[in-house]
């Protein structure tokens, strides 16, 4: 650390702060450098030839700078501790990622019956785990577990099909699945309780010396059709001084209650926080969110703050709420963060960009039909961040004779003299003489009608 002292007569003032140094004025200080001239008396002036300020190049480094002014009795004594400017970067090689493999999917179902969320298919070829597990990558996050429990036979032949052996390259990462298993004691027969619960049963990983380098821990869902960089939300996190960051989207009132609706204060820190509220309660969260930006017409449309149920947290924050201070709490969205925000400092990130909850069957057809419109919302079609997904080696879609309009066609098809109008038709799939999709979603891989009824 560098520092400089300055002697001068007892009734000397300190120069004016400038942006590169000092000069004449009030008593501040500021910057990495002296320049300028106290006052017009000669030792001053030899002074300054002796420090060199003219001329002496800037080797101080941004940080902490003390003046210390006595008088020639030594008397009086005056130390003033300059701010720090230095931005402290967030480094993707601190930070974690939990992906969350859902719950029994119930508003899914039938789509559920065999399979977990986040391994439905969504878009025709990918799987909805391949959003946020493209994200992380994208975003150079290499750390990754994935919580599954529940009919995850599926989920977890695709995340081993695609993410190791022949898959993408993790360097000195990893893709970790961390399956929902019994322990000794009372508390681990249980299985899964909630979202926070999850993360609970397996504190012990990050407590490992090989994550003890992980400051920050992100927690996604894994059935969400968005795209983000995660480290844009974490540089956020950090510049805020942040305990915990909730990343949130305006939302409309038809919808406000399926999600946690939060209210913030004029610097963007949550002051208070209701998972899925009704009626007067949900009436009590709205707000003017032309102060988001939005227009006075689009604030009208979307008056509600919702949370989009992804977190970051500071890593010991994280793990003192789950073990000391709420060792009972079971989730995030309806426990931990509410209780947190009275407490913690709690910041809320606003996502400007398309983001969907597939949780129901309504918004999982309507988010994969706006995906065949010709200028779409969100496209898999990004050379730039691309969605990953598990490489099937099929061959090319052969098509014979149809009439095909605003259609996704995936890999491995047949399709021969028939129709397909605003639709997605899935891998593998066969269209044969005098079909007609339209507005549908056909895909192999849904159960079929047998299935359903066993």
């Amino acid at each position: 650390m560098d520092s400089c002292c300055v002697t001068l007569k007892t009734k000397a003032h300190l120069a004016k702060a400038s942006r590169g140094g000092l000069s004449n004025g009030d008593n501040e200080f500021w910057g990495e450098r002296m320049r300028g001239s106290l006052n017009n008396s000669g030792w001053v002036s030899q002074l300054a030839k002796g420090l060199k300020t003219e001329k002496r190049p800037r080797k101080i480094k941004p940080g902490v700078a003390f003046s210390v002014i006595t008088s020639n009795n030594g008397k009086e004594t005056v130390t003033i501790q300059a701010p720090r400017f230095e931005r402290r970067r967030a480094d993707p090689k601190n930070v974690a990622s939990i992906i969350l493999g859902g719950g029994a999917g119930t508003q899914l179902f039938p789509l559920t019956i065999r399979q977990a969320t986040p391994a439905v298919p969504v878009g025709g070829c990918y799987r909805l785990i391949d959003i946020p597990m493209s994200n992380c990558i994208n975003s150079s996050i290499n750390k990754i577990f994935i919580l599954t429990q529940f009919n995850s036979a599926s989920l977890n032949r695709h995340i081993a099909r695609t993410y190791f052996g022949n898959g993408v390259n993790f360097g000195d990462g990893f893709v970790e699945v961390l399956a929902a298993t019994q322990t000794p004691g009372e508390a681990g027969m249980k299985w899964f309780e909630g979202t926070a619960d999850a993360v609970r049963k397996f504190i012990w990983v990050f407590e490992d010396a090989k994550n003890k380098n992980i400051e920050n821990i992100l927690i996604l869902s894994g059935d969400h059709l968005y795209r983000m960089d995660y480290m844009d939300f974490v540089q956020n996190h950090i510049d805020r001084k942040a305990d915990i960051t909730v990343s949130c989207v305006p939302v409309g009132e038809s919808r406000a209650s399926d999600y946690g609706l939060l209210k913030m204060d004029n610097r963007g820190r949550i002051i208070q926080f209701a998972e899925k509220p009704k009626g007067a309660d949900l009436k009590a969260m709205k707000v003017d969110t032309t102060r988001l930006g939005l227009s006075p017409q689009d604030a009208m449309k979307s008056p509600y703050i919702a949370s989009m149920g992804v977190y970051v947290f500071r890593t010991d924050v994280l793990l003192n709420l789950l073990r000391w201070r709420y060792p009972t709490s079971n989730d995030f969205g309806s426990e931990i963060i509410p209780l947190a925000v009275m407490e913690h400092n709690v910041e809320a990130f606003l996502f400007r960009d398309y983001w969907e909850d597939i949780g129901t069957i309504k918004t999982f057809y309507e988010a994969n039909m706006a995906l065949t419109e010709q200028f779409p919302k969100f496209e898999f079609y990004d050379p730039k961040t691309p969605i990953f997904t598990s490489p099937r080696f099929l061959p090319p879609t052969k098509i014979e004779k149809c009439q095909i309009v605003d259609a996704i066609i995936s890999h491995g098809c047949f399709l021969r003299e028939c129709s397909v109008n605003h639709s997605i038709v899935g891998e593998r799939s066969r269209l044969d003489y005098g079909v007609e999709l339209k507005v549908s979603y056909y895909c192999s891989h849904f159960p079929s009608k047998r299935q359903n009824n066993a």
